[in-house]
């Protein structure tokens, strides 16, 4: 059809030439409006082309049947494939499944026999780190999503205070002009000019157009990302030269049969109000420099941080449940199936990112940031920690998991804690008050390393549903064996191996057979009675000593005498006559 209207004439021709150009230049600058449709096929590519098989040849057969009965039964056929392909497919999970036993497949696995320490633990939780950033600012502003990063050897809470979605003009005009880096460690994080750094971003998640992280990036993407890459989280942190940088992650898609998301490096954005010729750069080719997972490596600021996407690490660590084989987690099985526990009243679930020193493990990992998850039997009434798992904050491409079923360990997981804390504090109003955030905290007490649950009491405003972020929030800490909970001073970190040695104590001596431990040395200044050890003593050198000691105190009798401190002389003269006696 175009061919003939092509040669109908020159006026023809010049309206070919021209639409060509239209729709080429439109699949050019709006690719990032368009790509998730292509996304969107390279996930389901299987999927659809087995739906496209079965139509042609279901819609063939059906034209060349004669009689109405067999076109009719040609069209059933082909109604109970497709709606059995749902039912399966989606109802039933079995392409999630699929999806997931690939991501099992590909993952490099490392079992460890020891777990690894918890160090620079964090106080407050994600969601109150949120709200308490949104208290500081104005209305035109937002904070976003905050993620815990490395900055200049410190483990901080990072978020981009940008112009808020509410009003569409910000989004248009403005740039993301502060970013907040509050200490993690602290039980009161400080939102004021220390800890807001003045820095330009000219490319936002909360921007318009060209100017969003996500079209932005996109727009980077060659033909071949375009069709296999997504951009994901967002980080702020800083570069190896000091300057405040966007690291935005990337998800890779694999596979032709049942596709699966992996880790596909990052896209690093620059700092800097945009002029002109960026403005012609962004609508064009898109901003960032793309970091491939090989080349993380050679960035010191990129290794053992934050920049792997949390879709990423829950999958990899949902895939675990088929270390008991492929058909474990069908329905009818379930031996050895595991499942990430999410809790209710959780507003940030599982991974938490929990720092950690690998040093003593002897597996060859680093020591820093992690994705941490606690498996549990898939049964809702099942809270058992089956695994341990560690996945690496920077990509590595490693996932440590260590087995607790398998070593009859009987830990209580992340879903048993809530009620835990809630007995234990009866008089706490729960209805406004969630204990959120059960992260692990392992430590070398008492002659053996133990797994404890850290968790915060987060309060929340009846009827919203957010939570209020509290300066100096409750926290506890829940023996996963001896379940007990050890409510501890949020405000002397130091001291919490302490508190729970003076609370856990004599039921680890009782049952482990324990020796003393944290004993602080005393000093002996008065002793009476029978319990003074056997010594020997020479009487003569005991003598000379007791009467060096009389003549001394006679002295001090004779010179106070002249100064009328009578007080001072009866006190003295006691002092000498129980010398005296004793001689």
């Amino acid at each position: 059809m175009i061919k003939n209207y092509w040669n109908k004439g020159g006026k023809q021709k010049r309206i070919v030439i021209i639409l060509s150009l239209i729709i080429i230049g439109l699949l050019f600058f709006m690719r990032d409006d368009y790509q998730p449709a292509l996304l969107f096929v390279r996930k389901f590519i299987f999927i659809i082309l087995l739906c496209a098989l079965v139509l042609f040849f279901g819609l063939r057969a059906f034209r060349k049947q004669a009689s109405t009965g067999k076109r009719i039964f040609m069209l059933a056929i082909m109604g109970v494939f497709f709606g059995a392909l749902y039912f399966v497919g989606w109802k039933m999970e079995l392409y999630d499944y699929m999806k997931t036993y690939n991501v099992f497949n590909d993952l490099n696995k490392v079992n460890i026999s020891e777990l690894p320490l918890t160090q620079n633990e964090r106080i407050q939780p994600l969601k109150n780190i949120h709200s308490m950033g949104n208290e500081s600012v104005g209305e035109t502003k937002d904070v976003s999503l905050p993620h815990l990063v490395r900055i200049d050897g410190e483990n901080k809470w990072t978020m981009a205070i940008q112009p808020t979605e509410k009003y569409y003009w910000q989004g248009m005009r403005d740039n993301t002009e502060e970013v907040f880096s509050v200490s993690s460690t602290t039980p009161f994080p400080r939102f004021s000019s220390e800890n807001r750094i003045p820095v330009t971003f000219a490319i936002g998640e909360s921007l318009k157009f060209s100017r969003n992280t996500y079209n932005a990036v996109v727009q980077r993407f060659n033909p071949w990302m375009l069709v296999n890459y997504e951009p994901s989280d967002t980080f702020y942190m800083k570069n190896d030269t000091g300057q405040w940088v966007e690291v935005v992650s990337l998800i890779k898609w694999k596979g032709f049969f049942f596709p699966y998301p992996s880790f596909g490096g990052v896209m690093v954005i620059e700092n800097g109000e945009h002029d002109t010729s960026d403005y012609f750069e962004r609508i064009t080719i898109g901003k960032g420099e793309y970091i491939a997972p090989d080349e993380m490596k050679n960035f010191p600021f990129l290794t053992r941080q934050n920049t792997l996407a949390e879709k990423i690490s829950r999958l990899q660590a949902e895939s675990l449940k088929f270390l008991g084989g492929f058909s474990d987690p069908l329905p009818w099985n379930m031996e050895t199936a595991v499942k990430i526990p999410d809790l209710a009243d959780d507003q940030n679930q599982q991974p938490f990112v929990t720092d950690f020193n690998f040093e003593d493990t002897k597996v060859g990992a680093y020591s820093g940031l992690y994705h941490w998850f606690g498996l549990e039997p898939v049964g809702d009434e099942r809270t058992s920690l089956t695994y341990s798992v560690f996945v690496p904050a920077d990509g590595t491409d490693k996932l440590y998991y260590y087995d607790h079923a398998a070593k009859k360990q009987g830990y209580a997981g992340v879903s048993a804690m809530p009620l835990k804390v809630i007995e234990s504090r009866k008089e706490f109003d729960w209805s406004v008050n969630k204990p959120v955030e059960f992260r692990p905290y392992i430590k070398d007490i008492a002659g053996r390393r133990r797994l404890f649950f850290l968790g915060t009491i987060a309060a929340i405003r009846e009827g919203s549903d957010a939570f209020d972020g509290s300066a100096t929030p409750d926290l506890a800490i829940i023996d996963s064996e001896y379940r007990d909970v050890v409510w501890i001073d949020v405000k002397h970190p130091s001291g919490w191996e302490k508190e729970i040695y003076n609370q856990l104590g004599e039921a680890w001596r009782s049952s482990e057979g324990i020796g003393e431990y944290f004993v602080e040395d005393t000093k002996i200044i008065d002793v009476v009675g029978d319990s003074i050890p056997d010594f020997k003593v020479d009487p003569l050198v005991v003598e000379g000593e007791i009467e060096e000691s009389v003549e001394s105190l006679q002295r001090k009798v004779d010179s106070i005498k002249n100064v009328n401190k009578s007080e001072e002389i009866k006190r003295l003269k006691r002092e000498l006559d129980s010398l005296k006696n004793l001689n």
